[in-house]
């Protein structure tokens, strides 16, 4: 293990948190909050532990996957801390570990809350709660790679342990370059949608901070009703960018980048992702039709909530708690499959479930015809069997999680769907789960013991389960 990269890394992030953190500063000055202290100290602890740390130069520029994976494990993890210490200092959130379950859940855009109030929260802090979303949306090392020129070949692997998906490839023959045109992109589109909110009327403070929120598919909102207040076309325009946060980049880089419509629009994973979301919303529409006046306001309600907990957003405009069994056991069923792989949003991802259905009509036809040879395909390429593999095993990782989780937060007070629903809904990173973590709930009465159960879902779901359970191994530690 070469100890000095990650360490020269890891203080390299020190510095963009700091640089983060200077936003919120502002928004404390320009609405003259008290609050804004908080960051100011936390700003300059991360400059000062980061110049005290750069005077330890790396021996060695050698990085390979298991670096990349611990770098990345312990980015996130530091980060989580450093934006913690904002909330707790301020008091705005009193208690360490509410503060800290509050970061986690921004920065891996899963969305779930401990507050009952958040429109109590001052405007600085507000915006910080809601810009982790974006900072974590993308990812933290995919900016640095954008930004610093690293040296040394260890791009790809840190971009391979942050990145959602079964494979992570280069848009462009150079990594840093695939950085940059990500994060282009991403920004773009944020910019788009708060010039659309804002000519739909909303203001600039929330126009900002609601498109972080979006585009990052985290789900944190500045009213209690998340954004069932807000009219029906402002509703529309969330709908469709909550869609766009959760399609894979790919096809965005075919489109603006590449110039290839015909390419982007024969992208199989993005047409079995907005096929998903339409046939889910129109299913659930028919089953809640008796609830609304009209189909029509039925079918908005339902296409919400679908691209919501699909893109794993996690907003909503009603409490889908009431709906019928048969329409909450459908959202379950899309927060389980997600986004698309190379997005910000969280999920098994729509591609994996598309190479195991595969493998099973292959292992159905082995059956009948033991002598074919079938593989997998994606994306018009045949699916390499290493990929195939470890799909499986994501699967089995992802369930023994899954199952350990449930097993220790049912030692909590609270009911099966509760806790089941919690663990789906923080292991995809969506955020509201069902009954007691409702739409209209919090996870504020779980205990520390579960929170910090739930903190390490949302982390593991975010980066694709092996890099933080790979801190866990001796083997890990072991020095070259």
């Amino acid at each position: 293990m070469n100890f000095s990269i990650i360490r020269y890394i890891l203080f390299r992030v020190l510095e963009f948190a700091a640089l983060f953190l200077t936003l919120p500063c502002l928004v404390a000055l320009i609405y003259r909050e008290k609050a804004g202290y908080a960051f100011v100290i936390v700003m300059i602890g991360c400059l000062l532990i980061a110049e005290i740390g750069k005077q330890w130069k790396p021996k060695s520029n050698v990085f390979y996957a298991r670096e990349g994976f611990v770098t990345v494990s312990l980015t996130w993890i530091i980060l989580s801390i450093v934006g913690a210490l904002p909330f707790y200092i301020s008091r705005e959130i009193p208690a360490f570990i509410d503060a800290l379950f509050e970061t986690v859940s921004g920065l891996t855009t899963t969305g779930g809350s401990i507050l009952g109030d958040v429109e109590t929260l001052s405007k600085c802090v507000q915006f910080w709660r809601l810009f982790t979303h974006w900072i974590g949306g993308m990812g933290v090392l995919v900016l640095i790679i954008a930004v610093l020129p690293l040296s040394g070949g260890y791009n790809m692997h840190l971009m391979r342990a942050e990145s959602p998906g079964p494979t992570v490839g280069k848009l462009v023959p150079r990594v840093q370059s695939t950085a940059k045109i990500l994060y282009g992109i991403y920004i773009g589109i944020t910019l788009l949608q708060i010039i659309i909110l804002m000519v739909a009327g909303m203001n600039l403070y929330d126009a900002t901070v609601l498109s972080f929120s979006t585009m990052g598919t985290g789900g944190f909102g500045v009213l209690n009703t998340s954004i069932g207040s807000y009219s029906v076309a402002v509703q529309i325009i969330f709908i469709i960018f909550m869609i766009l946060g959760g399609m894979n980049f790919n096809v965005y880089y075919l489109l603006l980048v590449a110039r290839k419509p015909k390419e982007a629009w024969k992208h199989e994973e993005a047409r079995v992702y907005l096929l998903l979301f339409l046939g889910a919303s129109l299913l659930i529409a028919w089953n809640i039709r008796g609830y609304y006046d009209n189909f029509a306001l039925a079918l908005k309600d339902a296409a919400f909530q679908v691209t919501s907990i699909g893109s794993s957003t996690g907003f909503s405009t009603t409490d889908f708690d009431l709906w019928p069994e048969f329409s909450k056991a459908i959202l379950l069923v899309v927060m389980a499959i997600g986004a698309c792989a190379g997005s910000t949003g969280g999920g098994f991802k729509v591609s994996r479930v598309m190479i195991l259905v595969q493998d099973m009509k292959k292992e159905l036809l082995r059956v009948v015809h033991p002598q074919i040879v079938k593989k997998p395909h994606l994306e018009g390429r045949p699916v390499d069997d290493e990929t195939a593999n470890s799909i499986h095993s994501y699967l089995i990782i992802y369930l023994v999680i899954f199952l350990v989780s449930f097993l220790l937060l049912s030692v909590d007070q609270y009911d099966f769907t509760t806790n089941v629903s919690a663990v789906l809904a923080n292991l995809n990173n969506t955020g509201p789960g069902l009954h007691a973590v409702g739409p209209t709930c919090n996870y504020g009465g779980y205990t520390v013991l579960s929170k910090l159960v739930l903190m390490f879902d949302m982390l593991t779901g975010r980066l694709e389960l092996l890099p933080m359970l790979i801190l866990f191994s001796p083997r890990t530690w072991q020095k070259y």
